[in-house]
């Protein structure tokens, strides 16, 4: 009886102590490698070196755009640009100008 009795504390102190060490482990584990974990962090930040290139790169073909939309208001229309965007949506050239024809893939 009395070994029986022994048996079963030491079983269950050894039982508790294994579920804590699986519940250690298990937030030990997500934290290293869960949705915010420690290897999640070095992704977002990949991601956010790569996302902030991209805005500067998109950033810069805006400020492009909108140069080339202004030149085409009407209050400071540029002779060039509206020949251009005219023979281009037109499909038009003049006698004079030189075509080269390129080929498609």
């Amino acid at each position: 009886m009395v070994s029986r009795a022994r048996l079963k504390s030491f079983l269950t102190g050894v039982a508790l102590y294994a579920m804590a060490a699986a519940i250690v482990g298990y937030f030990g584990v997500n934290a290293y490698t869960g949705k915010y974990g420690l290897n999640a962090r070095l992704e977002l930040d990949q991601e956010i070196v790569a996302l902030t290139g991209e805005l500067a790169q998109l950033k810069r073909e805006r400020a492009r755009s909108e140069q080339r939309v202004s030149l085409l208001r009407s209050e400071k229309i540029d002779p060039d640009m509206l020949d251009e965007r005219a023979r281009f949506q037109l499909d038009y050239a003049n006698p004079h100008d030189l075509v080269r024809m390129i080929p498609p893939n």
